[in-house]
């Protein structure tokens, strides 16, 4: 009967697997048919069908997304560059430097992981306007510099690494800033490329707040450029709308699809305990 139950119970999971995979495959499946067939293939299959490569080249025409994507790589870089430097040294101080308050302020760190970015929406373009920086790319940067999931995850892998790796460059005469440069930093890559595709992922799809504290094409990142050229009501084709999405999504997918392994990698060695 164990042997039954288990069986079952694997069988049960392995279905349960195989439902949720296709609900996840399928609208990803019918966007890449529709993006490389003609619009009259939209709505039926056809194996033999022609392919082509005119929706990109519609879609790429008819939106500015060349100035989209460079807004994108922009503002990802920004955000990422600001997070590395204020993480690595707020996680060092908290790893390594005992210090009144400590416990404290590590807690309210922490505390910024239970606080939904939409609920500072208001005082953040308050606060964007008051430094008259609307309608930029900062703007939408400024909000999310200081991560505290960054700081948490370097602070644990921070953690992990033995002190007297710490006493032996001392001994070398390196001072504090080159003990993180020489040691820390080297020893958590794993854990900087963990957290970089995850932030870089997070913020190429982030839509509300760049929708709201932009308005031109000059600042637009890929997806409110992208949700604007979906909106317009005539002269559109769902194989174009989907060639776009595509066409907006594909660094990621690449990405992805490059770093996977080091992906799941750097987390299982990120040292959370």
């Amino acid at each position: 009967m164990t042997g039954a139950g288990f069986s079952f119970d694997r069988v049960l999971n392995t279905f349960a697997a195989w439902a949720l995979a296709l609900l996840w495959v399928l609208p990803l499946a019918y966007a890449i048919w529709t993006a490389f067939h003609p619009a009259a293939y939209e709505a039926r299959f056809e194996l033999l069908a022609p392919l082509t490569l005119d929706n990109f080249a519609k879609a790429w025409d008819a939106a500015p997304f060349a100035r989209y994507f460079l807004n994108t790589f922009l503002l990802v870089s920004m955000i990422l560059a600001g997070q590395f430097f204020l993480g690595t040294l707020a996680a060092f101080a908290f790893a390594r430097f005992q210090f009144p308050g400590r416990n404290v302020l590590f807690t309210l760190v922490l505390l910024q992981l239970l606080v939904m970015p939409d609920i500072l929406m208001v005082e953040n373009y308050q606060t964007m306007r008051m430094l008259n920086l609307v309608d930029t790319i900062p703007a939408i940067a400024l909000p999310y510099i200081a991560s505290g999931f960054g700081i948490f995850l370097l602070r644990q892998t921070f953690m992990t690494i033995p002190k007297e790796l710490d006493e032996a460059a001392r001994i070398e005469g390196a001072s504090v800033l080159g003990v993180l440069w020489r040691v820390y930093i080297p020893l958590a890559k794993p854990t900087y490329l963990a957290y970089g595709l995850v932030s870089v992922s997070h913020h190429w799809n982030n839509f509300l707040w760049p929708l709201i504290v932009t308005n031109s094409v000059d600042t637009r990142p890929v997806t409110v450029g992208l949700s604007i050229f979906s909106a317009i009501d005539s002269g559109v084709e769902w194989s174009v709308i989907n060639a776009a999405t595509l066409m907006t999504s594909g660094p990621l997918l690449i990405a992805f699809l490059l770093f996977q392994r080091q992906f799941v990698q750097s987390f299982m060695r990120a040292g959370i305990k």
